[in-house]
């Protein structure tokens, strides 16, 4: 793989808080080397409210933050995906979109923070948790050697990103 930038999409059902978290994370982590969107199945059609407080304490930029279907991204002017990577929680029985089309992909489940019920601090420290998790994965998703692996073993990769437990917070 050269010196290109990559297309990421990060899916999930509602697209309002973990594919949004997952997309500011890859375009501020690999800045210069991945482009980062996100969409949802079945978009929820705004951020959640926690998602855009928790980016801005965290100096990401919020202007991009919109909630999308997938649909946007199938559209013959769309750009070209190089990777796909669903969000969803397998856990929860939620149903992952399937992407068409050659994009390299993986799971990457991780539970939806919105769904989280309690306390206003048991919902933040949700998102607060999901945010970590998502770091930890694109952390090391953005330093994989991408030049010299070929396509097997980067997939082998990622489906390990996957896998990984994610650490107590």
């Amino acid at each position: 793989m050269s010196d290109q930038i990559f297309n990421v999409l990060f899916l999930c059902t509602g697209n309002s808080a973990r594919s949004i978290l997952a997309e500011a994370i890859l375009n501020r982590e690999g800045q210069g080397s991945f482009r980062a969107f996100s969409a949802g199945s079945h978009p929820k059609g705004a951020v959640h409210p926690y998602s855009l407080q928790l980016l801005k304490m965290m100096n990401h930029d919020t202007s991009f933050a919109r909630s999308k279907g997938w649909e946007e991204f199938a559209a013959p002017d769309a750009p070209k995906m190089d990777f796909v990577f669903t969000v969803c929680d397998d856990a929860a029985n939620e149903a992952c979109p399937v992407w068409p089309g050659q994009p390299m992909t993986a799971h990457w489940g991780v539970p939806d923070p919105a769904a989280v019920e309690g306390t206003e601090a048991e919902k933040r420290f949700a998102f607060a948790d999901t945010y970590r998790m998502l770091a930890n994965r694109i952390s090391i998703f953005v330093n994989l050697p991408m030049r010299s692996l070929d396509k097997l073993a980067l997939q082998r990769r990622l489906d390990e990103i996957g896998r990984r437990l994610p650490e107590a917070g």
